[in-house]
């Protein structure tokens, strides 16, 4: 196989496994409402039920947008600009407990690895099997 049909094939099962993160997060979330909104109210977030249908809605509708390949590079800008501020506020590791320093630097770089993956989103779009197929 050469290398531009292997790239050709390899993005949609990139977007595949990149989306199941935030769709599954999104749909756990809605379950999971009012546990989760308690938590973000305890990390200091102001009116968290309003933050959290936002966070649900750009979880299931941005997951579904890459999953699918629709506008996918304005759901991976979106998905990067909104991780920053989620990375910071759930993962500070440098204020964390000696117990938990380990684990929350381990979701701060998984956090990382995902703004690169919507960096690469965003730079080089869905790819040939899409609904948006764009040319770059």
């Amino acid at each position: 196989m050469k290398r531009y049909e292997f790239a050709k094939y390899a993005a949609l099962p990139g977007r595949i496994l990149i989306s199941l993160i935030f769709i599954l997060a999104g749909y756990h979330k809605i379950g999971g409402f009012a546990h989760t909104a308690a938590y973000m109210a305890a990390k200091g977030l102001p009116a968290a039920p309003l933050l959290l249908v936002l966070t649900i809605a750009i979880e299931l509708g941005g997951g579904l947008m890459l999953l699918l390949g629709w506008n996918a590079r304005w759901a991976a800008a979106v998905f990067f600009l909104w991780l920053i501020p989620v990375t910071l506020v759930f993962h500070p590791f440098w204020a964390a407990d000696p117990g938990q320093v380990q684990n929350q630097t381990n979701h701060f770089m998984k956090n990382l690895a995902i703004m690169g993956a919507m960096l690469y989103i965003v730079a080089h779009g869905p790819g040939p099997f899409s609904l948006g197929r764009e040319r770059c």
